[in-house]
């Protein structure tokens, strides 16, 4: 019982979004329609996070992180080497 209730529960939640997508499409009256879309389209902008932009300090950021994790990697095989092989 609470399994169908918790279902029920997210599909209203899913469908509600996708419900005000396809209002837009049955509107008869051209101008309300592209209106809609455009309200639409407005909503679906402010929703997405716009991406950060690669500055010069994010790109040396990931390079000095390859850098060090190179370095730690060396260091790592280093000390395998030093292992005994086939003993």
């Amino acid at each position: 019982m609470k399994l169908l209730i918790s279902v029920s529960l997210g599909l209203i939640i899913v469908a509600g979004p996708a419900a005000a997508i396809e209002t837009c499409r049955f509107t008869e009256a051209k101008a309300e329609r592209e209106a809609c879309y455009h309200r639409q389209e407005q909503e679906l902008a402010a929703r997405r996070k716009p991406e950060a932009p690669v500055t010069r300090s994010s790109e040396s950021k990931t390079f000095d992180q390859l850098q060090q994790m190179r370095r730690d990697d060396a260091e790592v095989y280093r000390s395998m080497r030093g292992i005994c092989n086939g003993c």
